[in-house]
Formats: structure tokens, C-alpha cells, sequence
């Protein structure tokens, strides 16, 4: 046999090699492959829908990074999905506030900035009468502006608006003046307010923008007098910003695998990034010195985590308002193992062993419903790769806002930890018959094989 004939055979070899091998290589993943499966219920708008993943869903998963959660839909398909972390979030809110205003008259011929003012207030700082100076006479008075008593706006304050009877048209421009005592006055440069009329049309200016600063008063100064319009109506919008803490997943109670005199071990199915940590102190006057270990497996060392007071005692002054200093910050390390070190000098904990929560940075799970539901969350799976995507591939245009408008997925059966009663779904422990048949494909290719190698051996010697 020629050489170039030897190769030929051996190309359709690794030709049907491949083609024995391409269905075991284009097996995907399907929920048999997991050890838990969790019912999820959808609510709100889709297709795209996110799911605030619980402790218990991260204690019954193999790997801290979720690199085994995949969602199935109810034909076993995998879903596109991606993982984001939850984060501190600042929310603004524009308050609308309807403030009293004064009318500033002096006499005509007095410089523009200058129109001398009696103003009384109460104890507060609120304005409750503003009178024009004494020894001018009403003829000689003429209105110059507006004074506007901000004092009950702590925020910034980002634009006004006006209202004026219905007899001034065209456009009123005034000067804006800021002050927190009425004697200093800061420029906050120029507004203009307009309305004109024609036929059954009218057009309206009312809002002038401000430079977002606090003031407790406000002068506004018209720069032509003779045409400052009668005020209706002012109101100022503040802007006010609230500082929300990152979202927080807790466990629930967890009892110590361990007890010693003043020491208490904890065990948690995988090692995990913790944030916080947190003793139930059942009685009063509690007082207690701590330290706080941990480790990720039991073949290390244990490492310092934290020096903590922990206290349950009642205010001075106030013995039926109590403080209580129950938790202890972490600072996000892996941990698998916690020990617990009390100094009984404060007279320790109790008699009872104490009640342990830990908490870690809540984790959302979007995915892209395809197919038909129910949707599964499936978890517990040693072989499986990350196959999360980024958030903005997942939803294209994707902007942080929109994460909130996303539709809602929550768990439908309780979830409970792996050393409790099982609520979790768990997979059937009958034969996987898909993974039997793909490695009986596999073998059966390799002997064919064999068979065909043994075979081009043979007929080599007698041809040559």
C-alpha cells in the first residue's frame, strides 16, 4: 500500500473520530446536571427579568463566583443570563415648595440695589412682616421687587417659579440676590419671566434656574421698575439626595458545629466573600469582649478577622431605650470556617450557645426568558464553567436606571441551608440516561477505531 494511500485512511479516520466525538463535545447543559433546582415565580414586565439571590441560594451552590447557576426553562433550555453585584445607590428626589414672598417698595430715584428695608422674623428665621423704611412717603414708593423667605428649605435650592396677574405682559428681567441674614447678599445673577398674548395663544416663561446652593432668603430685584409685575404665586424646588447601603443577603440562624467554654465554631458549606456578621444577644445588660477568626478550609491557620465590644445595655437616662452592638463588620475575605472567642470577663454570651447570621453583598441574577415557563434556577454543579455574560450584552443599550424597571423573578418554594430538612429541589437519583448514551457513543467510536487501525495494519504487510 502506498504511503499516500496510508494517509488517506488515517484523514477518514480522525474524520469520523470527530464526527463520533461531536455530539458528546456539543452537549449542553441540562437541569439533571445540578444538584438543586429552585422554582422561580415572574412578575412585571419582560423579557428580561432579575432575581435577588437569597443565602441559602449561594449555600447550595458549589462555587462563591456562582460559576454553577444556570436558569432552565420548562423544555430544559439554558438561558442567557448575567450576574451584577449589589450597590450603593444615591437617589435624588426635586421637592416643590410654596414660599411667602414681600414686596420690596422704596422711593424712585434710590439706586436699584438699594431699597432700605425693615423686615421682622420669628424665632424660627421665618419672615412675617416686611415694611418699607420709615420717613418715605407712599407717593414717592414705588415697587422695586420681590423678597422670597426660603428659611423652611434645608436642600439646594435648583429653580424658580413665578406666577403674576394677568394684566403684565411681555418680559420682566430682574436680578436674583441670595442671603442667609438679610444684611450680606450674594448675586445669583439674572432672571426672566415672560407672557404674551396673541388671538386665543399665549406664551409663558415662569421658571428661571438657579445655581443649586442653599439661601434662606431671596431678593429679586427688577431692572426696570416701573413694569415689576404683581406676584401671585412663588414656589422653589429643592433637589435632596438619600444615601441608600448596598442591598445585603443574610443567612438565617446558624447554630455553632462546636462548643467550647468561651469558644464557637461555625462551618458554612463554602467559602464565602462576608461582609457582616451578626450575635443574637437575648439578654439584657450583656457586655462582652470578642474576637473573631476565620478560615477557609480547616488545613490553614486561623487569621484575625476582627476585635469587637459586643453589648446589649440600656441608654443613660433612658433605661427603657437600650443600645445594642450586635454586629461586626468584615472586610469581604473568603471565609469558610468562623470562630468565635468570647473573654468571660464580661461575663460571656449566656448559657446558651449563640445565634449566628452572616451577611454578604446581595447578588442579582438577570436572565432573558426564552421558551415557555416555568423557569428553574438550577445550582450545585463541580463541573460546570462560568457561562454569564456582561450586563450590557445581555440587555443591549443597557443604562444603570434600567435595572429597576426590569421585571421581577422570586423563589417559590422555601430554600433552606444544606444541614436543614431539604426544600430545594433536589435531582432525581435515577440513571442519567443522556450521559450513559453519550459515553456509549464515545466507546463505541474508540473501538471502531481500533478495529479500523488493526485492520490497515493487516492488509499494510500483504500488499507490500
Amino acid at each position: 500500500m502506498s504511503q499516500n494511500s496510508l494517509s488517506g485512511r488515517w484523514i477518514s479516520l480522525v474524520a469520523v473520530a470527530f464526527s463520533l466525538l461531536a455530539p458528546l463535545a456539543s452537549a449542553q447543559d441540562a437541569p439533571a446536571d445540578f444538584r438543586s433546582q429552585v422554582p422561580l415565580t415572574l412578575s412585571g414586565e419582560g423579557p428580561w427579568y432579575r432575581l435577588e439571590l437569597p443565602m441559602t441560594l449561594h449555600f447550595a451552590a458549589q462555587f462563591a463566583d456562582l460559576r454553577d447557576a444556570r436558569v432552565f426553562n420548562a423544555q430544559g433550555q439554558a438561558q442567557a443570563y448575567a450576574l451584577t453585584l449589589g450597590r450603593a445607590e444615591e437617589r435624588e428626589k426635586i421637592q416643590q415648595t410654596a414660599v411667602k414672598w414681600f414686596p420690596l417698595r422704596g422711593p424712585k430715584d434710590a439706586p436699584l440695589d438699594a431699597s432700605g428695608i425693615r423686615v421682622q422674623r420669628n424665632s424660627s428665621g421665618t419672615l412675617v412682616e416686611v415694611t418699607a423704611p420709615s420717613g418715605a412717603a407712599p407717593a414717592e414708593e414705588q415697587l422695586r421687587g420681590w423678597l422670597l423667605d426660603a428659611s423652611v428649605i434645608a436642600a439646594p435650592l435648583e429653580k424658580l417659579q413665578l406666577n403674576w396677574s394677568g394684566d403684565a405682559e411681555g418680559f420682566q428681567s430682574f436680578s436674583i440676590e441670595a442671603s442667609d441674614d438679610l444684611q450680606h447678599w450674594q448675586s445669583w445673577g439674572q432672571g426672566q419671566i415672560a407672557r404674551m398674548s396673541f388671538a386665543d395663544e399665549q406664551l409663558e416663561q415662569r421658571s428661571v434656574q438657579l445655581p443649586g446652593e442653599r439661601a434662606r432668603y431671596l431678593r429679586l430685584l427688577w431692572l426696570a421698575p416701573q413694569q415689576a409685575p404683581a406676584l401671585t404665586e412663588a414656589q422653589l424646588f429643592s433637589r435632596t439626595s438619600d444615601s441608600l447601603p448596598a442591598p445585603m443577603a443574610w443567612s438565617a440562624v446558624l447554630v455553632p458545629n462546636s462548643v467550647k467554654s468561651g469558644e464557637f465554631i461555625w462551618d458554612l458549606p463554602l467559602a464565602l466573600p462576608l461582609e457582616r456578621f451578626k450575635i443574637n444577644l437575648p439578654q439584657t445588660n450583656t457586655l462582652a469582649p470578642v474576637q473573631l477568626y476565620g478560615r477557609r478550609d480547616g488545613k490553614v491557620q486561623w487569621q484575625l478577622l476582627s476585635r469587637s465590644l459586643l453589648y446589649r445595655l440600656p441608654q443613660t437616662g433612658k433605661p427603657e431605650v437600650e443600645s445594642v452592638q450586635n454586629v461586626i463588620e468584615l472586610y469581604g475575605a473568603p471565609v469558610q470556617q468562623l470562630k468565635l472567642v468570647v473573654d468571660q470577663r464580661g461575663g460571656g454570651l449566656g448559657t446558651e450557645a449563640p445565634q449566628l447570621q452572616v451577611g454578604m453583598r446581595a447578588t442579582e441574577l438577570v436572565f432573558l426568558a426564552r421558551g415557555t415557563p416555568p423557569y428553574t434556577l438550577a445550582l450545585g454543579n463541580a463541573g460546570a464553567k462560568a457561562a454569564n455574560l456582561a450586563l450590557t450584552t445581555l440587555i443591549p443599550g443597557f443604562q444603570p436606571e434600567r435595572l429597576s424597571r426590569l421585571g421581577l423573578a422570586t423563589v417559590s418554594s422555601a430554600v433552606t441551608t444544606p444541614d436543614s430538612p431539604v426544600v430545594v429541589a433536589s435531582v432525581a437519583s435515577g440513571p442519567d440516561w443522556k450521559r450513559i448514551g453519550l459515553w456509549a457513543v464515545l466507546l463505541l467510536g474508540v473501538g471502531l477505531l481500533v478495529l479500523m487501525a488493526l485492520s490497515l495494519l493487516r492488509a499494510a504487510p500483504a500488499k507490500s
